[in-house]
């Protein structure tokens, strides 16, 4: 009896919390917490207010009847408690999350929202479509569509991201990476920026034009392979514009500012109609590999495996142009 003193029995936690579903919200709401690191940015992902939070977070101590968090102006840490109640509470929500997907037969109409990172131009263009493809399969779902560019937002646990499709290499050991397939990277100009210079013939031929770079990929130099017996040439420049946007930059070569090296996909409409022309067809720099990312886990949730599975199938589609 001793070993009980100060905690409420489980059996009493529905009083405060009222179902089994109520007490899983708690803890759910406790994991948030701690893996967001703050009760601000767990209300945010949970998409509830910081008060809810607090409230749910303080229903979850009085019901076990220990303090799980410290809490300061400027700070937060778990207690020991906090730290032994995390570990446990973790499993439970992976367990419960497996035992709603199997009971509920989540894998054949998964409910629920998905929180992906796209990089910002691929996933305003040509990622929409596999996504109105897997909203349509999955009524039931919602998706928060988050796009960045920048390749070191990889705390997918703090930011309670499920998945990204990354461009690009993905170094982080602590993330699983499928690499999908590659973007071509070619050098493209709009017609009016040669009428006074000969077609270049070889990449020096370029070291002599207008260049515009692209600052997440290139900036004063690039290097161009050749398709055919795999040669190498860098090729050096100062750019007339600098950007990180890849339709900003896209934007710019259409005005005749300037070469560009840029993914295939961006130019493939302008290319067809003319506004824009391939230099150096047989030369183009090395292809960004694109890939799913998402965290280690003992288990994966229904919702993340089937956008997994629609992605992979749906992403050398799109990318190879």
């Amino acid at each position: 009896m001793s070993e009980n003193k100060g905690r409420a029995p489980l059996a009493a936690a529905a009083v405060n919390t009222g179902t089994h579903g109520g007490r899983i919200e708690l803890v759910s709401t406790f994991v948030r917490i701690v893996e967001a690191g703050s009760l601000t940015a767990a209300a945010e992902q949970l998409q509830t207010t910081q008060p809810t939070v607090s409230r749910r977070l303080k229903a979850l101590e009085q019901t076990l009847g220990v303090r799980l968090i410290h809490r300061s102006t400027h700070r937060m840490r778990l207690t020991e408690d906090g730290e032994r109640c995390y570990r446990r509470a973790r499993e439970l929500i992976d367990n419960w999350e497996a035992f709603e997907s199997e009971l509920l037969g989540a894998h054949e109409s998964p409910e629920g929202v998905l929180r992906v990172i796209a990089p910002h131009a691929f996933g305003q263009d040509r990622l929409v479509e596999p996504l109105a493809r897997y909203l349509n399969a999955y009524p039931n779902m919602r998706v928060e569509w988050l796009l960045h560019d920048d390749r070191a937002i990889d705390s997918f646990i703090a930011a309670g991201i499920d998945c990204a499709i990354r461009v690009g290499e993905v170094t982080d050991p602590e993330l699983v990476s499928i690499r999908i397939s590659e973007v071509p990277r070619i050098v493209v100009a709009a017609p009016d920026l040669l009428n006074d210079r000969p077609m270049p013939a070889t990449p020096a031929d370029l070291a002599t034009m207008p260049w515009l770079a692209l600052r997440s990929f290139y900036r004063t130099e690039v290097t161009l392979h050749h398709a055919g017996d795999g040669a190498s040439h860098a090729v050096s420049f100062r750019p007339r514009v600098s950007t990180d946007s890849l339709y900003a930059l896209r934007s710019a070569c259409l005005h005749g500012l300037g070469v560009c090296v840029g993914s295939s996909w961006v130019f493939a409409n302008d290319l067809a109609s003319g506004r824009l022309v391939q230099l150096l067809p047989e030369w183009a720099a090395e292809p960004s590999p694109v890939s799913l990312v998402y965290r280690y886990a003992r288990y994966y949730p229904a919702r993340l495996k089937l956008f997994i599975d629609m992605f992979r199938e749906a992403l050398p589609e799109v990318v190879s142009v």
